[in-house]
């Protein structure tokens, strides 16, 4: 193919009228490039440009893509133009025009399609056989039509338009009403050019629909919960036998999603249920607000507590068996002015048992870790992070790690979170006045090695602690603070003598959960001058690294995230800190001492660290990172942190 190069053009030519001339001066492009061009987007010396490009390139690219990559145009500039102009070309030419999938996919789909006796459609290949997510191709089946792709949340719908047919007629014909706009009606459809759909729902909501796509799985979500909705519309205080399922579906849910928190929160006009996933709250489903007190109730009678205190808060426990096993949830009531909002933190037993290999710790710092704090014979290692930042992971993860015959290991937890064989664990228990005071005296008197406080909450708990390291004793508990030196200075502040402090302790590890990029849909990408500002850090500073983002899939429910990654703070005393400690020094002046004497790497720094081997993002480390100081270099950082493995 020959390009005219030479074209004549009139100098006073509108943008439009030599847009025009391109798309005949180029003989035969694609339909989208043909778009651009008519759209002025992009120019014949631009197109002409990118051709001789590509005809340098090893790899076969579509014109588009080379366009992108030499910035002559982006994907809001290609999407806004496509929705402009009808798109005529076949649905998998157009995902292989706009790079979502190559040729080699294509091959292969059409190959799995020959073999078949009833033959698929090609896209529908291609999102069976993970050759492109699900979303991506309604995004672009969008794109091709003019209409908008939407996932609507269940609390979006409008729950009215329901009422104008039987919910089997909306699970006939594959569609949910959203609600209503200025021009008409949105209905989401599964095939918005299946016609008899179409014309089904312009019967039911008039002429004037507005039609997007969505997936059928979304439709079935919405149906079902429409169903609930029918179902719980008659639900009184006296039927006891449906809030018993209710109660024991949500549990279920949440132990399905793996969530750490469940949030039943009653508001002026219905009752809201959130799930805390990767430490972030997302909304799960909404009830009537009829439901409030019976659930209330149940949930109060499951923890063995009074159910006719409505004025107080209370808390308690569950131990909630399931098919597959059973789970620890601590729930807690707390009364606000639309009555008793409930927190269940749902207590993952299988998620306490991780190697202390695999919590997230760098090579170089587990080691030293190891060595310098969790070998030594006698003294304090304190774990810190605000609630959820994974400490007791942490704490059970070293006791694993040092638990053998030869060593007594005994603790005090409130509640025991995961039973370990070998070792003396106790359950605080105040109703029958086991509290952790009483329990803390007698202890010492059980010829441990290793001791194990639940948490450091009081100036006894933190006495205790260092009087038994004092006496030879390896003591290993948490302690919530904001970073490693936030740790010493709160423990000055409890009024135990600086010298005590700097004697006992050997080590702190401060640490929080940052959410992993998605495996499946994660990319490496180049952060943007505005992203490397926030840092600190210019565009030399990364070379090398690879920052990864996840373009959101059906694994990671289109969030880009899944799973999460530890990001700590070690502290290991020496002379020089424990000097700066019992001149109680302010918290400026100690952690520039621990940077500078102890090779302390800070929260933020560990993260970026992290951030650079593309496990987590830059925008989450900003979300979940104290960021108290400057950060340094990354090939600095990399002499204390050494390679990820």
């Amino acid at each position: 193919m020959t390009l005219q190069e030479n074209v004549v053009i009139e100098p006073n030519n509108s943008k439009k009228k030599l847009a025009g001339l391109a798309i005949k001066s180029t003989g035969n492009l694609s339909e989208v490039v043909e778009i651009l061009l008519k759209e002025a987007i992009i120019t014949l010396k631009q197109v002409q440009h990118a051709r001789r490009i590509m005809s340098k390139l090893e790899t076969n690219l579509p014109l588009v893509s080379v366009l992108q990559e030499l910035k002559m145009v982006t994907d809001e500039q290609i999407h806004h133009a496509l929705q402009k102009n009808p798109i005529s070309m076949p649905m998998v030419d157009l995902l292989v025009e706009l790079g979502y999938i190559h040729d080699s996919d294509l091959k292969i789909a059409q190959e799995i399609q020959a073999g078949q006796k009833t033959k698929q459609e090609l896209d529908k290949i291609l999102v069976d056989h993970r050759l492109i997510e699900e979303h991506t191709l309604l995004d672009v089946s969008a794109l091709k039509l003019g209409i908008p792709h939407i996932e609507p949340e269940l609390s979006q719908i409008d729950r009215k338009l329901f009422s104008k047919a039987p919910l089997k007629w909306f699970e006939k014909h594959h569609l949910i009403p959203l609600g209503r706009e200025e021009q008409g009606i949105r209905i989401a459809l599964v095939e918005p050019c299946n016609k008899n759909d179409l014309e089904a729902a312009k019967e039911l909501f008039g002429t004037n629909v507005l039609p997007a796509i969505t997936r059928q799985k979304t439709v079935d979500k919405v149906i079902k919960w429409m169903k609930k909705q029918d179902l719980r519309k008659g639900i009184l205080a006296s039927d006891e036998n449906t809030i018993v399922k209710l109660v024991n579906s949500i549990i279920l849910a949440a132990v399905e999603q793996d969530v750490s928190d469940i949030h039943i929160e009653p508001l002026k006009d219905k009752l809201r249920v959130r799930f805390r996933h990767d430490g972030v709250l997302n909304h799960f489903e909404d009830f009537s607000a009829r439901v409030a007190p019976p659930l209330t109730n149940r949930l109060k009678v499951m923890c063995d507590l009074d159910i006719t205190e409505k004025r107080r808060h209370q808390g308690g426990r569950i131990l909630f068996e399931y098919p597959d096993g059973e789970i620890d949830l601590r729930v807690s009531f707390y009364i606000t002015v639309h009555g008793e909002k409930i927190v269940l933190r749902l207590l993952n037993r299988k998620g306490l048992h991780v190697s202390l290999k695999n919590i997230g710790m760098t090579p170089l710092m587990l080691k030293y870790f190891k060595e310098e704090a969790l070998y030594q014979p006698s003294g304090v290692i304190l774990v810190t992070g605000p609630t959820g930042s994974g400490k007791t992971t942490t704490v059970y993860s070293c006791i694993h790690h040092i638990n053998d015959p030869q060593t007594a290991i005994i603790t005090a937890e409130e509640p025991v979170e995961f039973v370990i064989d070998g070792i003396s664990q106790c359950s605080i228990n105040p109703k029958i006045n086991l509290t952790f005071e009483e329990t803390l005296r007698h202890i010492v008197r059980q010829d441990p090695d290793v001791i194990v406080i639940g948490e450091i909450r009081d100036n006894f708990s933190a006495d205790v602690a260092v009087q038994a390291a004092l006496t030879g004793h390896k003591v290993l508990t948490t302690f919530h603070t904001e970073d490693s030196v936030g740790g010493l200075i709160r423990l000055l502040k409890m009024n135990i003598e600086a010298y005590l402090i700097s004697s006992t302790v050997v080590g702190l590890l401060a640490q929080r959960l940052a959410r992993k990029v998605c495996s499946e849909c994660g990319q490496t990408y180049q952060p943007s001058t505005a992203e490397l500002q926030r840092v600190g850090y210019t565009s030399e500073d990364i070379i090398g690294t690879t920052f990864r983002k996840g373009r959101g899939c059906s694994h990671c429910q289109h969030t880009g995230y899944k799973g999460r990654v530890g990001i700590f703070e070690l502290l290991v005393l020496n002379d020089a800190v424990r000097s700066a400690v019992i001149e109680q020094k302010t918290s400026q002046e100690l952690r520039r001492i621990c940077i500078e004497s102890a090779g302390l790497v800070t929260l933020m720094e560990d993260g970026i660290y992290k951030a650079a081997a593309g496990i987590t993002t830059i925008d989450e480390v900003f979300r979940c990172l104290p960021r108290l100081q400057k950060s340094r270099p990354l090939l600095e950082l990399r002499r204390y942190l050494g390679e990820l493995s």
